[in-house]
């Protein structure tokens, strides 16, 4: 199967008023329950009579169109040996509100969930969501958590992630049973990470996923990461798209929590593209303000103390690029190009990037309107202007300018199943 498609504290976020919703100016607007409790709740696993089977030649249970994906996690994770679930083709949605569409737990660690064909995970399902709801016809907060205990050895390849519309609830199963302090729930926890939420002690691996048309409040659309400071490990993710996630704040395709301890990320080969942060302030993000008020955040966002490392990626025609605040953070060879997306509460020029660690920019290539944010970049990138030659993608962002060769993203071609 091919890839698809072509500072502040964050202690005031913690204790925000947990409102009403709204989307991006001329898009679709989203809302969620006026109020939420956000207490842990105990633990509860949902039903596991689907028809799931296990193939013994291929040591894999397969889940098909009308059978649930989290009752052959939760059958594979009981399993002594057989940590494989296959997904065949077809869209597969929640039948009923909750927090997410699937989730993982230390239970989960080590399950290789992978799709077989087109298959696509979405948080909307129009017969069940009210109408009259802003999120409609979203039903769940994520369409996948990874919670605490998932290892660098979990790992999720091959799907369409998308649907996700700023529904909020604390409702229906809870996917996240660890009981540490450090764990505290908060508003993130339920709001942020519409496509993939990753929450304490958790470090899957993510590979040839399309995350896509998702929108959250206030941050994170496509991926939050929130380790609280569990970064011993990075989360790790290759070979994926992010295309056309919104949010009103930060990080529409990734953004790493920081807090007062940090969250860690690895992205290798990856496409952003039509990733719009600053959309238009609802009553979430009204109730937190706004920051960088003049050029506003980029479609990844890294606060400090967290850390990205970021290799061949490229990106594309965002509402901004980056926006790190890291000292840790480094980045080679990707290509950052015109990433000036219009619309959104932004005055000022859009920027390719706004990184705190110029020096760790390494072997990049770089043109658009922010150049000025560029001053603190090393010598070994290339800041394109009126003369340079620009990358001269192709329908599937590959560079055709030679001089980019080992540069950006390149399409992904996994083995077949």
């Amino acid at each position: 199967m091919s890839p698809r498609g072509k500072i502040w504290s964050m202690v005031g976020w913690l204790t925000m008023g947990l409102l009403l919703g709204a989307g991006c100016a001329n898009e679709p607007v989203t809302d969620s329950p006026a109020e939420l409790d956000i207490g842990e709740g105990a633990a509860v696993e949902v039903a596991t009579d689907s028809s799931t089977t296990i193939d013994a030649g291929r040591e894999a249970f397969h889940v098909h169109p009308g059978e649930e994906i989290q009752a052959a996690l939760d059958k594979a994770a009981a399993h002594d040996k057989t940590k494989i679930v296959i997904v065949h083709a077809g869209t597969y949605q929640p039948d009923e509100p909750r927090q997410a569409l699937i989730w993982f737990n230390k239970k989960h660690s080590g399950i290789h969930l992978l799709a077989q064909g087109d298959v696509t995970l979405t948080a909307a399902n129009p017969d069940v969501a009210n109408s009259a709801d802003k999120s409609f016809p979203a039903i769940v907060n994520h369409v996948i958590y990874c919670g605490d205990g998932v290892a660098a050895t979990t790992k999720i390849e091959g799907f369409r992630i998308t649907g996700a519309n700023n529904f909020a609830t604390t409702e229906g199963p809870q996917i996240e049973p660890s009981s540490d302090p450090e764990l505290k729930r908060t508003a993130y926890f339920y709001y942020d990470g519409g496509g993939i939420k990753i929450f304490g002690r958790s470090y899957p691996t993510l590979e040839n996923l399309e995350i896509c048309d998702n929108y959250s409040s206030p941050c994170g659309a496509g991926v939050s990461v929130e380790h609280r400071g569990f970064r011993d490990q990075d989360v790790t993710i290759r070979n994926c798209i992010f295309r056309n996630n919104r949010v009103p704040l930060t990080g529409a395709a990734l953004d790493l929590l920081g807090d007062d301890k940090g969250s860690a990320v690895t992205v290798e080969n990856c496409l952003f593209v039509g990733n719009a942060s600053n959309c238009s302030l609802d009553s979430r993000s009204l109730k937190l303000g706004t920051w960088m008020s003049d050029k506003g955040h980029g479609a990844i966002t890294v606060f400090k103390p967290s850390r990205l490392t970021m290799r061949n990626c490229t990106i594309v025609g965002n509402r901004n690029g980056v926006d790190d605040l890291s000292p840790e953070s480094t980045y080679q060879r990707c290509v950052f190009w015109h990433n000036t997306l219009d619309g959104g509460w932004v005055t000022g020029n859009r920027y390719e990037t706004s990184i705190v660690n110029g020096a760790g920019v390494k072997d990049c290539f770089l043109g658009g309107e922010g150049l000025a944010y560029h001053d603190r970049l090393d010598a070994s990138n290339t800041l394109a202007n009126s003369k340079t030659l620009g990358p001269e993608f192709d329908d599937t962002y590959t560079p055709q300018n030679a001089k980019l060769d080992g540069v950006g993203y390149r399409p992904f071609e996994p083995p077949k199943n």
